[in-house]
């Protein structure tokens, strides 16, 4: 079996959830942040909609060197325009699960800051850790600002409270 069809269907599945998730901010509070360390909303959400752009950075390349990425955060101010932002990444990143080979997935990949090396690894376990588990743990980060805020937290592996019906 290839492997990018084996994680076809959590990735499909990951991202529905996620793209319910960023529907769900309030665009009044995209500069609330929990505290003064945390990212601010809209950041967040701005970082987790670029998430499956790792995709491509990973199976198409050796390495990702943040000294030489000219990498410019997106700063989004609109819902809609985020969710478009996260369409189209989602779209190339399924294309790419649908293409990869199993070769390209046992290959390794980098992650570093000039000489800096955060790690190497297969690039099916940077799939699972560097993209699916971060952006699952950023989603979560997500869902707790959205119930400080008392807007209504979707359900992402089943009903939430807010969906419940007596």
């Amino acid at each position: 079996m290839r492997l990018g069809d084996f994680f076809m269907p959590e990735f499909l599945h990951e991202m529905a959830t996620t793209r319910k998730i960023l529907d769900a901010i309030p665009e009044e509070h995209f500069d609330y942040k929990s505290n003064e360390k945390a990212m601010s909303l809209g950041a967040l959400a701005n970082h987790i909609a670029e998430i499956p752009t790792w995709i491509p950075a990973a199976f198409l390349h050796s390495e990702l060197d943040f000294s030489t990425a000219n990498y410019v955060p997106k700063d989004f101010k609109k819902v809609s325009e985020l969710l478009s932002f996260f369409d189209s990444n989602v779209n190339e990143a399924t294309q790419l699960l649908k293409e990869v080979s199993n070769e390209t997935l046992n290959e390794e990949w980098t992650l570093r800051n000039g000489s800096a090396i955060y790690f190497t690894m297969p690039k099916s376990a940077v799939y699972r850790s560097f993209v699916m588990n971060h952006l699952i743990h950023h989603r979560g980060q997500l869902s707790a600002y959205l119930r400080a805020l008392g807007a209504k937290v979707p359900g992402m592996y089943g009903p939430s409270a807010d969906e419940q019906t007596a």
